[in-house]
């Protein structure tokens, strides 16, 4: 019955991609879902079964939501009962900033709260392959006069303001939506946070400015925790309202305005039990932390975003930024781990600044910026678990060759006439001594043959397929919201990672 179940889904997938242009000379909303092949790739077969499994309708609604610190994106899906369930999880590529909202244009933040992305925000024609738009700011940002515009989520890894994911992990988020509109699904909804809204986060953050914004956006994140049903959201007195229906004894539904004083609503009882109780538990067990003395988080404001461990570690001078903790979370162990999609050689691993100048929080204006030529070469490379070079011998060292001790075998030097140590795989922890910081810009190939060698090579797509060969250097390019190379050379720029 399930096999059966598989095989109708995909015919049903293939026939709705291969008609997706005809749809969208009924709907003009849907042109701009249906324009290229990028844009009409069909959901992958292991997420068709995944949807089987689950008792989900290949289009049926689906919801995303987004964490910040974790540096995840779950999409979840309406399966046959009517609720929302948890389809996939995707590790994000990069995002910028801090934790926190996004205020004005130029502070490279990326937005946290409730957005809807309709067909018309769906971008195929998009310079990082595939996008959507996030619909920043919303009436509650307006309200408030906070300002920003094109804030994304999109492919080829690289942000400045955005969430960025690989381009096979955007395709198969894009496909999702794409179907689910197909199906009837008017707007889906994106919620964006800074981090799962657990105790443990909320004590660890509880001293953090940001902290009565999040207080109002997890009762968002409580509501659809309890019913797991897209919360509706309405904005009043500057403020986010969930799940507002018609008062008792009133003629008519509310009508909402951001910057205007609340009308009288009022709350499905069943929900706002559900949702009281809940924060009731919550607060009692965030309250427990502190008293045992848990330790407030670092404000890492000089780091400029994050991106999941599983692709830092495979990043060279890779940083986790804001979800690191500073811990490092075993980075070296994660090294030789699968990435879910190929990553360019444009990606940005997060970087503190180099001078108070060169901060970029302090809103300087969202600039391109062009890709930073190669450090000098003077200084040796380190290479994790390897032997160093002859030149990183000290004093000592040097003074027992002069005097004829310990000539016969140094361990720990490597000289011209002795062949360097096995290369471990962890060669791809390789860091330039001293490089300096460079915000935003290309990370240029190492000067050093030898670890360029031994690299791990990147995984060309999230499913099975064998990985490619590493991708040649890719020429310089600024790095921003507008590359230099337009959308239809993407092929030539990443075509030897295929």
């Amino acid at each position: 019955m399930k096999y059966r179940s598989l095989v109708r889904a995909l015919v049903t997938s293939a026939a709705l991609a291969g008609a997706g242009v005809l749809m969208a000379g009924c709907d003009s909303d849907q042109i701009s879902l249906a324009t290229n092949a990028k844009a009409n790739q069909p959901v992958p077969p292991k997420l068709i079964q995944a949807m089987v499994e689950k008792d989900m309708d290949l289009n049926s609604p689906v919801l995303v939501r987004l964490f910040k610190q974790e540096a995840e994106l779950e999409v979840w899906k309406q399966d046959r009962s009517g609720r929302f369930a948890l389809l996939k999880t995707y590790p994000i590529c990069r995002w910028s900033g801090d934790l926190g909202p996004k205020v004005r244009e130029g502070d490279r933040q990326a937005p946290e709260g409730f957005y809807n992305i309709s067909p018309a925000q769906m971008n195929p024609q998009s310079a990082y392959y595939l996008s959507f738009n996030t619909g920043y700011p919303n009436a509650f940002d307006r309200s408030l006069g906070r300002s920003g515009s094109q804030l994304m989520v999109h492919g080829d890894c690289s942000s400045r303001g955005c969430y960025a994911m690989t381009d096979e992990q955007i395709a198969e988020i894009y496909s999702l939506g794409r179907e689910s509109f197909f199906g009837g699904q008017k707007s889906f909804q994106f919620q964006a946070y800074p981090f799962r809204m657990t105790p443990v986060n909320m004590a660890r953050h509880r001293n953090n400015p940001n902290m009565p914004f999040w207080k109002m956006i997890k009762e968002g994140y409580d509501h659809f925790e309890v019913t797991k049903q897209e919360p509706k959201v309405d904005f009043c007195e500057k403020k986010y309202v969930f799940d507002a229906i018609r008062a008792p004894n009133a003629t008519r539904d509310p009508v909402f305005e951001a910057s205007a004083k609340c009308p009288a609503y009022a709350l499905a009882e069943e929900v706002a039990d559900a949702v009281r109780e809940k924060q009731a538990t919550d607060l009692a067990e965030t309250a427990k932390l502190i008293a045992k003395g848990t330790p407030v988080a670092q404000m890492n404001t000089g780091i400029d975003g994050g991106m999941n461990k599983v692709f830092a570690a495979r990043v060279p001078e890779g940083n986790t930024g804001l979800s690191e903790g500073g811990d490092s979370q075993g980075l070296s162990v994660l090294a030789m781990s699968r990435a879910p999609g190929t990553i360019p050689s444009t990606v940005n691993p997060p970087r503190a600044p180099s001078s108070p100048s060169n901060n970029l929080l302090q809103g300087a204006p969202e600039e391109p910026r062009l890709a930073a030529a190669p450090a000098p070469t003077a200084g040796p490379t380190r290479v994790a678990n390897a032997a160093p070079t002859a030149q990183s011998d000290g004093f000592f060292s040097s003074l027992a060759r002069k005097v004829g001790i310990g000539g016969t075998a140094d361990a720990t030097a490597t000289t011209a006439s002795a062949p360097p140590s096995p290369a471990k795989p962890k060669v791809i922890e390789a860091k330039r001594t001293e490089a300096p910081q460079r915000p935003e810009a290309a990370i240029p190939k190492t000067a050093t043959p030898k670890v360029a060698a031994v690299k791990p090579a990147l995984k060309p797509s999230v499913s099975d397929a064998p990985a490619a060969a590493p991708a040649p250097a890719a020429p310089s390019q600024v790095a921003g919201s507008a590359p230099i190379v337009s959308s239809n050379s993407f092929d030539s720029r990443f075509g030897a990672v295929k």
